[in-house]
């Protein structure tokens, strides 16, 4: 598949999750840990922050930057995967389930690379950048 490719399903991902953070935020309020401090606003941010960045790595000006925080969101959202899992909290779209949850907190990892090669940030598994020979 293309970094092209990548790029706009994983848009279209981010934009989706962005919307759905915007649409039903007490979805997500379940899902959160107690520690995150004023809960409904981090929630409001990182949905307007989805849609931002969705569209961020669809300008070539943007997609770096917006890969690296997508990316790094990517990995602060893990512990709102794992409470979804421990607590088995069921939600309209997504039964409690650890097929679902197991495949999805071993996948965080492949979902922050996929971030990060669909902008452009790293090259590996499929290239290679050339060290310039002294």
């Amino acid at each position: 598949m293309s970094r092209s490719v990548m790029r706009w399903v994983l848009a279209a991902f981010y934009a989706t999750a962005g919307v759905a953070h915007l649409m039903a935020p007490e979805k997500f309020l379940l899902i959160t840990p107690s520690w995150v401090p004023f809960a409904p606003a981090v929630i409001l941010i990182t949905g307007l922050c989805e849609i931002a960045g969705a569209a961020g790595l669809l300008v070539p000006t943007l997609r770096r930057p917006a890969g690296l925080a997508l990316a790094a969101y990517a990995l602060c959202v893990w512990p709102a995967n794992f409470k979804h899992a421990i607590d088995g909290i069921d939600l309209p779209w997504l039964a409690s389930s650890w097929w679902y949850h197991g495949p999805r907190l071993a996948l965080q990892p492949v979902i922050i690379w996929w971030t990060l090669y669909a902008a452009e940030v790293i090259d590996w598994p499929w290239q290679r950048r050339q060290v310039p020979q002294p």
